[in-house]
């Protein structure tokens, strides 16, 4: 399989997702521990929406990011199509 080529605007969207993903992992663990902080809470809700934004802006040079009915697929079947993450 030949490697995907992916446009240059591409890479700072990834970098963003990538970022909010660290966001709500952290604020995930936070709210284990704190989960009546409203703040926290808030900020986690931000972070979500913000991320559901991105992430059809990344699909869209990438295609699916997960699989199991998270992402719709193109046609026909895309989801073997995109580089692996160590090939970014």
């Amino acid at each position: 399989m030949s490697q995907k080529q992916l446009p240059k605007e591409f890479y700072p969207l990834m970098e963003e997702l990538q970022v909010v993903d660290f966001v709500l992992v952290e604020l995930t663990l936070y709210l284990d521990t704190h989960p009546n902080d409203t703040a926290a809470i808030q900020q986690f809700n931000e972070a979500a929406y913000y991320r559901h934004q991105l992430v059809p802006q990344v699909e869209q040079y990438l295609g699916p990011l997960q699989q199991f009915g998270n992402s719709y697929s193109g046609y026909p079947w895309n989801w073997n199509e995109a580089p692996w993450p160590w090939q970014l």
